[in-house]
């Protein structure tokens, strides 16, 4: 059954798919660094989508959408539109190359997350093992 992006059991499918792949455990076994993925209203989506993840070597410790912006003070900060998100969580977008043609948008340590690239493609990749409902 299909899950809609952008929804608390989305984003728990997503820890749950990070938890369980050990590609993921091995890839970001030297991550520390909370973060917040906002997707910005776009089309139908007329507010931002705050999804909180802490992230800690190589596991998900919680994963939720949060009410606001200030539920939380995240090491990091990842931004773009529905659509953006959309091409990143179906793998038709990687999310490095949208950071560099400012597709994404990344407040916190950019070294940091290019030390651990290959954790960001583990992400990506547990999304796409979500089955992901789309709005638009």
């Amino acid at each position: 059954m299909a899950v809609k992006f952008g929804s608390p059991e989305w984003v728990q499918a997503l820890q749950e798919q990070l938890n369980t792949s050990q590609a993921y455990a091995d890839a970001a076994k030297n991550w520390e660094g909370d973060f917040y993925f906002i997707v910005d209203p776009e089309g139908a989506l007329t507010a931002p989508i705050y999804l909180y993840m802490d992230l800690w070597h190589g596991k998900c410790r919680a994963a939720f959408v949060a009410p606001d912006k200030s539920a939380k003070a995240p090491a990091f900060v990842m931004s773009g539109t529905y659509s953006k998100w959309k091409k990143v969580v179906s793998a038709q977008l990687d999310p490095l190359q949208a950071l560099m043609t400012n597709q994404l948008k990344l407040k916190g340590n950019m070294t940091m997350v290019m030390k651990n690239v290959k954790a960001a493609q583990e992400i990506v990749k547990a999304c796409t093992r979500i089955e992901t409902e789309f709005e638009m």
